[in-house]
């Protein structure tokens, strides 16, 4: 763990289990590390919609092209180098 290596100490949660080997409280804690896990999964979920619908807004389906098609292309960005010049 790299906290204990860092410091020497185990990280504090906030919720430690108060009664070491007591049955109910590790179940209590178990049961609220799941929720928080739900929890933080459809949060994360939501926001993965969020940004998928805003990236979506100006995005167009792509055009097929078939073979013997007649396209334009920009040559702005070439390079173009002379020969004998």
């Amino acid at each position: 763990m790299p906290f204990q290596e860092n410091s020497r100490q185990n990280p504090r949660m906030g919720f430690e289990i108060r009664k070491k080997g007591s049955f109910e409280s590790t179940k209590r804690f178990v049961e609220q590390m799941k929720e928080i896990q739900k929890e933080t999964k459809a949060a994360l979920t939501k926001a993965q919609e969020d940004i998928r619908k805003y990236a979506d807004r100006h995005r167009s389906e792509a055009v097929e092209y078939k073979v013997r098609d007649l396209v334009l292309l920009s040559t702005k960005d070439l390079k173009w180098q002379m020969i004998g010049r």
